[in-house]
């Protein structure tokens, strides 16, 4: 069965009707759904598949229980070595989504280094993301380095800055586009 791991950033609260069609259509084409247990996105895309009674839902944690789990669906809690509370602790689910599932949907608010995280997880397991990018109200289709690129075009340089710094952004892409170029055609 085809799944696909729906995560965005904390910050958003509100799923944009252009996010609920999507998941409209992840619903009625019968994919699972793999979601993170955080609050603001997370929470908020559990909330709406509750509303449409989907239950082909896993929610992903770290630990022993979920933070939230609004439709009480099953649970894959994932172990890890990383202290409780830190950002290794929490991307150690965020590691597990991106390797079992075969496409993403993230919502990104421009700034999230943890959703943006995600979107390179998948694309370094050759997965494509869509991507709805929070304040153009538009989605972005990323599955090569270039389309990331395009998307990382739409953080401010101080975004940038940060996500540098939390996620080794740069090293990252670079990283990506020298896997792509050694792949041959």
């Amino acid at each position: 069965m085809t799944a696909v791991f729906i995560a965005g950033s904390m910050k958003i609260k509100h799923l944009h009707p252009k996010v609920k069609e999507r998941i409209d259509n992840i619903v009625r084409s019968g994919l699972d759904v793999y979601v993170g247990d955080a609050d603001g996105a997370d929470t908020s895309v559990q909330e709406y598949l509750r509303e449409l009674n989907h239950s082909l839902v896993t929610v992903f944690c770290t630990g022993d229980a979920p933070r939230n789990n609004v439709g009480c669906w099953p649970v894959r809690s994932i172990t890890t070595k990383h202290a409780s509370g830190t950002r290794a602790f929490f991307t150690a689910k965020d590691l597990a989504m991106a390797e079992a599932a075969e496409y993403g949907l993230m919502i990104w608010d421009s700034k999230s280094t943890g959703t943006l995280s995600n979107v390179l997880e998948l694309l370094c397991r050759h997965k494509k993301s869509v991507v709805f990018v929070n304040k153009d109200r538009a989605f972005s289709t990323v599955g090569t380095v270039k389309q990331l690129e395009e998307l990382l075009e739409r953080m401010s340089e101080d975004a940038r800055k940060k996500a540098d710094e939390k996620i080794r952004l740069r090293d990252r892409v670079e990283s990506l586009r020298n896997v792509q170029q050694a792949l041959p055609i």
